[in-house]
């Protein structure tokens, strides 16, 4: 089966995990790639990356610390052409990548992803609960299918950009306060 390759590594700062991969990006060999699709714009526009990506980059998420994986790696034309097989099989497989690549923030394409996963409903922004230590944001799909409008999209994604900003922060403050213990005076 002709699928599109994960980009994953140890301790990324943020992996996006896509519901599973269209066959039309399968065609072409990078994520996201549908004529339609805003999510490319939109993690430049909300400051999720730094710099302007397109589909023909996906590559080089890696060097943003940014990983890329499906819950299901079966191309179908669409989610709807997925079995609860298809799903049970990604459950297990995408939570060993997760476990052994341990990011800090796991984000889900689509509610649908991550209701899929989770087998529960959820609401979009940032999850309670954690998985395998990484905070959990659910994102809107960026399908042209999706009856959100940009704007709510753009909302949620500079929500996660403001999460990852922060979490960034807050591991640089402990790795200074590491740094800077005093050691005990000797008083003579």
């Amino acid at each position: 089966m002709r699928t599109l390759p994960d980009y994953l590594r140890k301790g990324m700062r943020l992996v996006i995990v896509g519901c599973n991969p269209a066959e039309s990006s399968v065609r072409v060999g990078h994520y996201y790639a549908g004529r339609g699709n805003q999510f490319w714009p939109l993690l430049y526009e909300s400051g999720v990356l730094p710099e302007p990506l397109e589909y023909r980059d996906d590559k080089r998420m890696i060097e943003f610390g940014i990983g890329m994986t499906d819950l299901v790696k079966r191309p179908t034309k669409g989610v709807e052409d997925l079995t609860r097989q298809d799903f049970a099989e990604g459950r297990v497989v995408l939570s060993q990548k997760l476990e052994e690549c341990a990011p800090r923030v796991v984000a889900f394409h689509g509610k649908t992803t991550y209701e899929q996963f989770a087998q529960r409903r959820c609401h979009l922004g940032l999850q309670k609960e954690s998985l395998y230590g990484a905070r959990v944001y659910v994102l809107p799909s960026t399908s042209g299918k999706n009856a959100i409008g940009r704007a709510e999209k753009l909302r949620q994604f500079r929500g996660l950009a403001k999460l990852l900003t922060r979490m960034e922060t807050t591991q640089t403050f402990r790795r200074m306060g590491e740094g800077t213990r005093c050691a005990p005076r000797n008083n003579q």
